[in-house]
């Protein structure tokens, strides 16, 4: 996109559709890249990621809001703990915890094999699909993830750069910071 970094939400329709700044990023390389502010000048804080907090292995970034109050928890879990590679989880103080779908062995390998053996036919399909709708011969490269909490669909998000709040309950500052964490490590 060019202008300002941002955060961009989709507003308007048709011709008039315009991918319009909600949060702003501080300039590239400054120390405060894990910060988000409500204005383009960087001086109202909308929300910050703490510094890691690990605990058995798991990293806990704590989000604070502008006034520094907690917002929420974002944790990273290390590989072969629940899955095959690092995986994330969202807490939100009052709601259950948000999971995403990559969590394949949280319950073992007879569930990770039958839900591998669903994502690789899926995988497939889409494949073929996507190569059709490009008119080419490769794949799209995308990764899409289903983000659920107690079975209800929360988010979407497609490689990390695409994401869709589907629970009006999650406050989207929690989905901005797992962002700037992906983005930044």
């Amino acid at each position: 996109m060019l202008g300002v970094r941002a955060v961009r939400v989709p507003h308007g329709g048709g011709a008039q559709k315009v991918n319009a700044p909600c949060a702003f990023l501080p300039p590239q390389g400054s120390a405060d890249d894990l910060r988000l502010y409500q204005d383009v000048e960087g001086r109202n804080l909308l929300c910050s990621v703490g510094d890691p907090e690990e605990a058995d292995g798991v990293r806990h970034y704590r989000v604070r809001d502008g006034q520094g109050q907690l917002v929420g928890t974002v944790r990273r879990l290390p590989p072969l703990k629940h899955a095959l590679k690092a995986t994330w989880r969202i807490e939100q103080p009052g709601h259950p915890e948000i999971v995403s779908s990559a969590e394949w062995a949280k319950n073992g390998v007879t569930e990770m094999v039958q839900k591998g053996a669903g994502k690789l036919l899926l995988g497939a399909v889409q494949a073929v699909t996507d190569m059709e709708a490009e008119g080419g011969d490769r794949a799209a490269t995308s990764r899409m993830l289903e983000w659920r909490a107690r079975g209800e669909l929360v988010l979407t998000s497609d490689a990390d750069r695409r994401f869709l709040v589907r629970a009006a309950w999650l406050d989207r500052r929690l989905v901005f910071s797992y962002g700037l964490l992906r983005a930044g490590r």
